[in-house]
């Protein structure tokens, strides 16, 4: 991450022999108006404060207790004249980092404070890592059993040590962010942070502060400064997910930062030199969104210099049972049902059989599901939703299952499409029931839109006046 520095000295010449070792360090100093009064601190955004004990208020050990206490915990080096040796332990008591003396040499002053720096980085990266999803991703963490999927491990494996931009491209839950994630892991920027940002999950009105940051009193609201997500993978990897719904006017702001390698937060005019790798992600067709004129050309091309496509998990079904695996044998630990040892056979052919349209991120929450809700040393299908399961296919289909033995002579895509239209028709009929014809809140429970909804029935022939309790002479209950 960027380091900012704040000098408080009022010796023009140490505070100039400071700036010139901090800069050698690619220490950002704050200088001149960006440097804050003492009051002020709170509101402001740094890392490290350099300054003696005269600009200290008194006592100097609570100053410095506050400083250590603001909600980004910055360091304090002092620089002081002071040889009493207890003096001097107070300070570092207080949660000083280091007591320096002023008439250091150039050349041993910038070794101090290099080792000062370097393990206060070291810190403050372990911190935004510990901060991350448990464990860290690894490209071997995953054996595919999936010709399209090995292939994609392999050109992966490939761009681990570039440091070109990097598209990712994938249905949603397919695994965007664990490549992501496994490459920076894998790559020469591994032990600096990883810093992700979905641009669609932000109101515009903030997305601009997250990503550039901001000074104090850019805008209504900003009682403090704060630094965006360049600032923080500075050293590190920049991830933008779905940046298809990158705003027009921020692509411009990106275009910029990721050609100059520099931003400015807003309210500023200081340009920030930044050293981010970005990779960035979409289940868009963006290719399509740039003829359409709705992604800029210029910087789909500058993110896009090497592309990887995910496959969605219908078309790596031979990694579907050893996910199962994983994440069953995941999940008994962490959810401390050791008992659980596996699933059942008819559990497993239908996880198999399961087009899984959420994709990895769905197959876990089944898994986690099931595990909650075993009563035994299997999961079985009575722990499967009914959409995986068959119980609402074989409940429309007349509940016996022999009513299906036909299917098995068909060729595999018309039986297919017909368990899939069955099971349409069975989760369709019980959802107008429920909801007694009422097709907004049909639709809210399934999840989709009600012109889709209308459609599913117009092509099945279901109409919601079969389903209202209150037509003449209904009998339906719902």
């Amino acid at each position: 991450m960027l380091i900012r520095a704040l000098l408080l000295v009022a010796d023009a010449e140490l505070r100039e022999r400071l700036a010139r070792a901090l800069e050698d360090l690619e220490v950002l100093v704050l200088e001149g108006e960006a440097v804050p009064a003492w009051d002020d601190l709170p509101q402001a955004a740094f890392d490290l404060l350099l300054t003696t004990t005269s600009e200290l208020p008194p006592p100097p050990e609570r100053a410095i207790a506050g400083i250590r206490s603001l909600p980004e915990g910055p360091e304090v080096i002092v620089l002081t004249e002071l040889t009493d040796l207890d003096a001097r332990a107070r300070l570092l008591a207080a949660g000083a980092l280091s007591v320096l003396s002023p008439g250091l040499s150039r050349s041993r002053l910038r070794k101090t404070l290099g080792v000062l720096i370097a393990r206060h980085r070291r810190t403050r990266v372990g911190q935004m890592i510990a901060q991350r999803e448990k464990g860290t991703s690894r490209l071997s963490d995953f054996s595919s059993r999936s010709p399209a999927m090995s292939a994609l491990l392999a050109t992966a494996a490939k761009v681990v040590e570039a440091d070109t931009s990097l598209f990712i491209v994938g249905e949603t839950g397919v695994g965007k962010e664990w490549l992501a994630r496994a490459i920076h892991a894998e790559g020469p920027r591994g032990s600096g942070p990883f810093v992700a940002v979905n641009p669609g999950s932000l109101p515009e009105t903030l997305l601009e502060s997250e990503l550039f940051g901001h000074e104090k009193g850019a805008f209504t609201g900003a009682s403090r400064a704060r630094r965006g997500a360049f600032e923080l993978a500075h050293g590190g990897t920049l991830f933008l997910d779905e940046i298809g719904e990158m705003p027009p006017h921020l692509q411009v702001k990106l275009l910029r930062a990721v050609q100059e390698r520099a931003i400015q937060r807003l309210g500023s005019e200081q340009l920030l030199e930044i050293d981010v790798r970005i990779m960035s992600a979409t289940h868009q067709n963006l290719a399509a969104a740039v003829e359409e004129k709705s992604f800029r050309q210029d910087l789909y091309y500058r993110l896009s210099v090497m592309t990887l496509t995910v496959p969605p998990l219908r078309e790596r079904r031979e990694d579907i049972l050893p996910l199962v695996d994983t994440y069953l044998d995941q999940f008994r630990t962490q959810l401390n049902r050791l008992e659980v040892a596996g699933a059942s056979r008819e559990a497993r052919e239908a996880l198999e059989a399961y087009s899984w349209p959420g994709n990895v991120r769905e197959l876990i929450n089944v898994v986690e599901r099931a595990v909650l809700l075993c009563d035994g040393s299997e999961v079985t299908l009575e722990e499967l939703p009914e959409e995986i399961s068959g119980r609402a296919i074989q409940s429309a289909a007349g509940g016996d299952a022999g009513d299906r033995s036909d299917w098995n002579d068909r060729p595999f895509a018309e039986a297919r499409e017909r368990v899939l239209e069955e099971f349409e028709r069975g989760y369709l009929q019980r959802l107008l029931e429920r909801s007694r014809g009422r097709v907004g809140e049909a639709a809210r429970r399934a999840g989709i839109d009600r012109r889709t909804l209308y459609a599913k029935m117009k092509r099945l022939g279901l109409s919601k006046g079969e389903y209202r309790t209150d037509r003449p002479g209904g009998s339906k209950t719902g």
